[in-house]
């Protein structure tokens, strides 16, 4: 089952970094995002991945056809012109780069993916994290028999709450939880048919597909409980990175 990946985006809220790459390159512990996410998916056993590229999308070609040489002891035998590879620490991924346009809404970009997808495909964005078994979400998607599935969570709060009686805080806590509203947490799992519901470039997948598939009965929801995290701020930027270097990321489900 192909993994499809949204890479595209300007980026805009996260700007202090990503008017210099796009916003999936931004890293967290030396790596950028995009290849934590991989990673996710790859421990689960999926690692045939297709990206969707839009703005800046050269900057994760270049990132890819140098993986091998920057993971890698190498030596340079300039008489010959031979290059010998040491210690291959390169993942065993395979990875299709498209060009999905620079103004392309989400639906859009995964409508022009068509040709590398089969009959039922993951695809998520470029952006978030969570310690989520995709081995269960899939066997959740085969089970039901409906057209889509999205992972639905439980949003972190951004702000401390209180709770007040008569102008006295009585308790405190901080980023509390949301109100229990559950929201699209990306990491879907798609039947091909739900590309018949794209209409082109100026097709946001969030919006008519999505309320469609809704509408329709044809949309599951997998309830995801544990970590998630999207990079919105660079505020999440950074909570990303705090837990990255304090060797408690959730997300790393991988050894």
């Amino acid at each position: 089952m192909k993994v499809v990946i949204l890479a595209g985006g300007y980026g805009t809220r996260i700007s202090e970094e990503s008017h210099l790459r796009p916003k999936p390159m931004i890293e967290i512990g030396g790596r950028p995002i995009l290849w934590h996410i991989m990673k996710i998916y790859s421990h689960y056993g999926f690692s045939d991945f297709v990206i969707c590229l839009g703005y800046r999308g050269y900057m994760i070609k270049e990132y890819f056809s140098n993986y091998i040489l920057h993971s890698s002891d190498v030596t340079y035998d300039m008489a010959t012109g031979e290059t010998l590879f040491h210690s291959n620490k390169a993942e065993p991924w395979r990875v299709t780069l498209v060009d999905t346009g620079t103004d392309s809404m989400t639906g859009g970009r995964l409508k022009r993916v068509a040709d590398h997808l089969g009959d039922t495909f993951c695809l998520t964005y470029g952006d978030g994290v969570a310690d989520i078994d995709i081995k269960a979400l899939t066997d959740f998607h085969r089970s039901h028999g409906r057209e889509a599935t999205v992972t639905s969570v439980v949003p972190p709060g951004r702000y401390g709450a209180l709770a007040v009686s008569d102008g006295r805080v009585q308790s405190f806590i901080e980023k509390p939880a949301g109100d229990n509203n559950r929201i699209n947490g990306g990491f879907f799992v798609l039947n091909r048919a739900v590309l018949d519901r794209i209409e082109g470039d100026h097709t946001s997948f969030e919006t008519t597909p999505l309320e469609g598939l809704a509408r329709d009965g044809q949309l599951m929801a997998f309830p995801h409980d544990g970590f998630w995290r999207p990079m919105d701020t660079l505020r999440d930027k950074n909570q990303l990175e705090e837990l990255w270097q304090n060797g408690s990321a959730p997300w790393k489900v991988w050894s």
